[in-house]
C-alpha cells in the first residue's frame, strides 16, 4: 500500500529544545527531503515570525522534483471573518500548493482556550477549509488533541472531522498532541474513524509516552495512508514521531511503499546531515540510522555475525545506507580482531601469536580506560606497530609545561619537549595558547627537520571525559582528539589522572600514526582506515 509521508522537521521539529535552523539551513533541508522522496514538506508558519516569512519568500526559487511545499497555520480566529484573518491571509500569500491547518477537537480547549461554543468552533473549521479550497489549495486538516478529545467527548471530536470533510479537506489527520495515547487505544479510535470517513486519513503522533513510532504504524495498520513526523524525532517536549524509523519500518517490515527502496539507502545520510545542521549529536543508538544500530561488541555476537549477519541483525544495514561495525573492547573475542584484519586483507601478515598479543593489548588498554570504539585511529596504530614491531621514529625523553597567570590577564603557557631521533637529541621550547597547543608546537618543531609532512596534521576536535568522578579532582580522565591531514580524519585517545599527560599521549599517537602511514603505503591498511573509522574527506 502507498503511504504518504509528511515531514514537519522545519516546523514542529524546530519547536524542540536546542533545535534551530537558519533560513539557509531550511532551504538546504528542503532540497535533501525532496531528493529523499518525501511527499509533503511543512516549511513553517508564515504568519508567526520573520524567519518563516523569509523562508516562504525564498523557497519559491526551489523547484522540487517530488515534494509538495506546505504552509502551516490555524483555523481563523473567532474575532475575524475568514477573508480578514491575518493568519489565513498569510497562508494564501505563502503561495504553497498545500496548506496544513489545525483546529480544536477537544471540547476542553474549545471552552477553556478559545472561550467559544462548540458550534462556533465547528464554524471556524468549516469556513477556513472552504476558503482555502476556494483559493485552489490542497488542505490537510490536523485535528489537534483528537485522541484526548475523543476520549472526553467522542461525538464532538467526530463532528469536528465532519466539519472539515464537508468543507473539502483533502486529508483528515488525527493528532496525538500530548503524546499520551497508548497504542491499543489509538488503534481502537483509528478503526472507528476509518469506519466513518472515507478518503485519506493521517496520523500525527508525539513521543511523550515513547510510543510515537508504534502509534504511527498502528494507524497505518488501521487503514491510514498519511503519516506525519520529523527527521530524528525532533520536536517539542519528548519530540515527534521519528520519520526515519517510520519509513524504514513501513518499507522493510510491513511491505508498504513510502519513499521507495532505492531512496531508502539515503536515509542514514539524510538523518546525519540534518543532525549536523541542527548542531546536535545523532544518538548512537537511534534505530536504523545511528552509528551503533548495526554495531557488534560481544565476542559471541561477533563470532555469529561473521558466519551469518542475520543472527544479530534484523535487516541489512545497507538497506538504509548504514554499515555494519564490529567494535573492539575488553569484551572482544578473538573473532573481533580477526574480523577487522580479514576485512582489510591484513590477517595473513600477523602470526597467530601476534594476533593474541594484539588482543591482549587492546583489553589491557580498555581496562585502563581507553575507548578504542571512538578512537580507531589508535587501533590502527596498534595494528601498524604489530605489523612493523621494530619501527621506532623517535623516543620521548621528557616534556615540561608551565602556565603562569597574573591577575585578570590571560595565562601564558610555555612547553619544552625533548626527543631522541636516531642518535640525535632534539629539544624545543614554544609558547602556546594553552598546554596542548604548546606541546603540539614543540613536538612539531623537534620533528620538522626529519619529518616535514607532519606539518599537515591538524587538530579538529578535543573532548575530555572524567572516568571515575568519585575521586574528584584526582579522577582519571580520557582525552579523545580528532585530527585531519586535509585528506582524511581520525581520532586518537589518551588516558591519565593528569589531563595534560592524557592529551600528550593522544597527540603522540596521532603523530606516530601519521609517520607510520607515510612510511608504509600498503593500500589495504589505508582502506582499513577509510572503512572502519568511517573516514570522510577533510574539509
Amino acid at each position: 500500500m502507498r503511504i504518504f509521508t509528511f515531514d514537519t522537521t522545519l516546523r514542529d521539529g524546530t519547536q524542540g529544545e536546542a533545535v534551530s535552523f537558519s533560513v539557509d539551513d531550511k532551504l538546504m533541508i528542503v532540497q535533501k527531503l525532496d531528493e529523499l522522496g518525501i511527499d509533503y514538506i511543512e516549511g513553517g508558519w508564515p504568519g508567526s515570525n520573520p524567519k518563516d516569512r523569509e523562508f516562504f519568500a525564498r523557497v519559491r526559487e526551489i523547484k522540487t522534483k517530488h515534494s509538495k511545499l506546505t504552509a502551516f497555520g490555524s483555523t481563523r480566529f473567532a474575532k475575524f471573518a475568514v477573508d480578514e484573518d491575518p493568519n489565513v491571509r498569510g497562508l494564501i500569500e505563502a503561495e504553497t500548493p498545500v496548506v496544513s491547518i489545525f483546529g480544536k477537537s477537544w471540547d476542553l480547549h474549545v471552552h477553556r482556550a478559545l472561550g467559544i461554543t462548540e458550534q462556533e468552533n465547528l464554524k471556524l473549521i468549516g469556513e477556513t477549509v472552504a476558503y482555502l479550497k476556494a483559493h485552489g489549495r490542497e488542505v490537510v486538516y490536523d485535528a489537534e488533541h483528537f485522541f484526548d478529545g475523543y476520549t472526553a467527548n467522542p461525538d464532538f471530536a467526530l463532528r469536528t472531522l465532519e466539519a472539515a470533510k464537508s468543507a473539502g479537506a483533502d486529508v483528515l489527520c488525527l493528532c496525538d498532541t500530548n503524546g499520551g495515547t497508548v497504542t491499543f487505544r489509538l488503534m481502537e479510535i483509528c478503526a472507528e474513524v476509518r469506519k466513518r470517513f472515507d478518503g485519506v486519513l493521517g496520523i500525527h503522533p508525539h513521543n511523550d509516552s515513547d510510543l510515537a513510532v508504534a502509534n504511527a504504524l498502528a494507524a497505518v495498520e488501521s487503514g491510514f495512508t498519511h503519516v506525519q513526523g520529523t527527521i530524528n524525532g525532533y520536536g517539542e517536549r519528548c519530540g515527534n514521531a521519528n520519520l526515519c524509523s517510520i519509513i524504514a519500518n513501513l518499507e522493510l517490515k510491513l511491505g508498504h511503499t513510502t519513499i521507495g527502496r532505492d531512496n531508502l539507502t539515503n536515509l542514514t545520510g539524510l538523518a546525519r546531515y540534518i543532525a549536523e545542521l541542527a548542531n546536535l549529536q545523532l544518538p548512537n543508538n537511534q534505530p536504523y540510522v545511528g552509528n551503533s544500530a548495526f554495531a557488534h561488541k560481544g565476542g559471541v555476537h561477533v563470532s555469529a555475525v561473521l558466519k551469518d549477519s542475520s543472527t544479530y541483525e534484523h535487516t541489512q544495514p545497507e538497506n538504509v545506507g548504514n554499515r555494519q561495525r564490529v567494535l573492539l573492547s575488553d569484551l572482544s573475542g578473538r573473532g573481533n580482531v580477526i574480523y577487522k584484519l580479514k576485512q582489510h586483507g591484513l590477517a595473513d601478515k600477523l602470526s597467530e601469536q601476534a594476533r593474541k598479543d594484539l588482543l591482549e593489548k587492546i583489553k589491557e588498554m580498555e581496562h585502563a580506560g581507553y575507548e578504542l570504539e571512538a578512537a580507531e585511529g589508535t587501533f590502527e596504530l596498534l595494528v601498524r606497530e604489530a605489523l612493523r614491531p621494530n619501527t621506532h621514529f623517535f623516543e620521548v625523553l621528557g616534556f615540561d609545561v608551565t602556565t603562569r597567570v597574573y591577575g585578570n590577564v590571560h595565562g601564558h603557557t610555555t612547553a619544552t619537549v625533548t626527543l631522541k631521533i636516531g642518535d640525535e637529541i632534539k629539544s624545543a621550547t614554544e609558547a602556546g595558547k594553552g598546554p596542548v597547543n604548546a606541546l603540539d608546537l614543540c613536538l612539531r618543531q623537534c620533528l620538522r627537520t626529519h619529518f616535514k609532512a607532519i606539518s599537515n596534521v591538524r587538530l579538529t576536535d578535543y573532548k575530555v571525559r572524567v572516568l571515575d568522578s568519585k575521586k574528584g579532582t584526582a579522577a582519571k580522565v580520557r582525552v579523545l582528539v580528532e585530527w585531519s591531514d586535509h585528506q582524511r580524519s581520525w581520532a586518537t585517545v589518551g588516558v591519565s589522572e593528569n589531563v595534560i599527560e592524557a592529551s600528550w599521549l593522544a597527540l603522540l599517537d596521532a603523530i606516530r600514526l601519521e609517520l607510520m602511514r607515510l612510511h608504509e603505503t600498503d593500500p589495504s591498511v589505508a582502506k582499513a582506515v577509510e572503512e572502519y573509522c568511517g573516514v570522510q574527506p577533510a574539509h
